[in-house]
């Protein structure tokens, strides 16, 4: 029989459990890519508090507004439910999160996930590729072959400055070397005169 299996316990005490799924629909909600990593039975339980909070943000209100507070307690990330991602859902009738796996974790083994919002995440993948084409591009274009000369020259400027210090340093320390032992020699001569004079 099913009793008692109407969700996953994912090894915690209710009080528990409520905050962990809190956190991971909030994180969900607040992360700019539109998706978050997890464990596939945690994703597949925050999955249905997730798409309960889409629901509610369609259908706008001061009500709705506070049942959503209940569960996410960032006033930020409620403003942006209810303004940016749950208005990008309003032709879908539910299904507006997907799970998909990724594998064991390394460590444990235990089974992970991605949680996405769907449409959302496409989006921001999108986004950063353009991003990075863009950035290519702006890179193949760039030749400033003035600046880089300038560079070239004040590089060099500076090694030579630091090569000139090194050799001043060098020098510096030699000359004190070779007092140090005309110093010690002229010493060791006055010891051993001392000492004929005195036998």
């Amino acid at each position: 029989m099913r009793h008692g299996r109407g969700y996953r316990k994912l090894g915690r005490t209710k009080e528990h459990r409520r905050a962990l799924l809190r956190n991971l629909v909030t994180s969900l909600f607040r992360s700019e890519s539109g998706r978050i990593t997890t464990t596939v039975e945690k994703a597949k339980e925050a999955r249905r508090m997730a798409e309960r909070m889409i629901t509610l943000g369609k259908r706008e209100g001061v009500h709705a507004r506070r049942l959503v507070g209940r569960i996410v307690a960032d006033r930020s990330v409620i403003r942006h439910l209810f303004e940016d991602i749950a208005p990008k859902f309003a032709e879908r009738k539910g299904g507006y999160t997907r799970v998909l796996h990724l594998g064991p974790r390394r460590g444990d083994g235990a089974d992970m996930a991605f949680l996405e919002l769907v449409g959302i995440a496409e989006d921001a993948m999108k986004a950063k590729k353009a991003k990075a084409d863009a950035k290519g591009k702006e890179k193949k274009e760039k030749k400033p072959e003035e600046e880089d000369a300038e560079k070239a020259a004040a590089r060099k400027a500076e090694a030579d400055a630091r090569r000139e210090e090194r050799k001043r340093t060098r020098e510096q320390l030699r000359t004190a070397k070779v007092s140090e032992r005309s110093k010690a020699k002229s010493a060791a001569k006055t010891q051993t005169k001392g000492g004929k004079k005195g036998g």
